[in-house]
């Protein structure tokens, strides 16, 4: 019989983690024909170390319960695995970049109903020093602020929590030396913050990079730079209308390898967690994961 692995967050969902896991467990079962194993988080790093056991054991797939914080420690544990199983997503958290991108349905129930489906799409990974990332990587001074946004914030005010403390920061007029070398190129100067993308979702913001899809083989990344007030609200408007990159203060790429280094201890933010200090080295995986998505999502 198939085997599937659920890795959840108890805290996630408003507290109903328990009750969509059951719907899980029995949608898996009864629908699709897998014999079930749940596992519950209870502290950092556990969803890593109940994935790697799922890739050891050879499962067929599993599925995160959860938000972003859980699902990239899930990915985590896909990590450098000869057997990489299937993935499922169900979006709990309160932004949900990764789900957002695939057009998984943010409504738990509904996600619920898409492991029935019998499409699969090959999603791009990256690496960042020793782990993996879905999503987006920033560094620079804004970076720290984003990572500082508090989980009340996010809840009543989803991705304009993040643009709120952004715009405090971006206004303090706070930027570091970064030294940004992509694919054979090199762009020195100061910034308040860089951002490599590998979906069009970046923060609850669905148009940061609307030419991004998960599976094109790149990493897309904005250079912020020279933001005063009034620069800083056209900027804001630019991402909100998904032409960010065309901003006369944003510098934008593609690359398949980028390094991001500096001359002060600069931080990052990976996945909307923490990140390592600068420097960082980052490169795409192409078509690294198996994600389980609707029978009826867009290429």
């Amino acid at each position: 019989m198939k085997q599937a692995m659920i890795i959840m967050n108890p805290s996630s969902g408003k507290e109903k983690a328990l009750e969509y896991v059951r719907k899980v467990e029995d949608t898996l079962r009864d629908e699709v024909g897998y014999d079930v194993v749940v596992n519950e988080t209870t502290q950092e790093l556990d969803a890593t170390k109940f994935c790697v056991s799922a890739c050891e054991d050879e499962f067929d797939l599993v599925v995160s319960v959860g938000g972003d914080g859980t699902l990239h420690e899930t990915i985590n544990g896909l990590l450098d695995q000869k057997h990489r199983p299937k993935l499922g997503v169900i979006p709990l958290g309160t932004v949900n970049d990764f789900a957002r991108a695939l057009h998984i349905p943010l409504n738990p129930d509904q996600a619920i109903q898409t492991l029935t489906s019998s499409r699969v799409r090959r999603v791009d990974m990256a690496r960042v020093n020793d782990q993996l990332f879905a999503n987006v990587v920033a560094a620079g001074s804004l970076a720290d602020t984003l990572s500082s946004v508090t989980s009340e914030d996010k809840s009543k005010l989803g991705a304009m929590a993040y643009f709120k403390e952004g715009v405090k920061e971006l206004l303090g007029n706070s930027a570091a030396p970064l030294r940004i070398e992509y694919d054979g190129e090199v762009w020195e100067g100061k910034a308040p913050i860089f951002i490599a993308a590998l979906t069009n979702s970046v923060g609850g913001f669905e148009n940061l990079a609307p030419d991004a899809s998960v599976d094109d083989g790149l990493l897309h990344g904005f250079i912020v730079h020279d933001l005063n007030f009034f620069n800083t609200i056209t900027a804001g408007v630019s991402l909100l209308f998904g032409n960010l990159k065309g901003h006369k203060d944003v510098e934008y790429f593609t690359a398949r390898q980028i390094r991001v280094s500096s001359t002060e201890p600069v931080k990052t933010n990976v996945d909307g967690e923490p990140g390592p200090v600068l420097p960082i080295d980052l490169h795409i995986l192409p078509s690294h994961v198996q994600v389980i998505v609707p029978e009826e999502a867009d290429q």
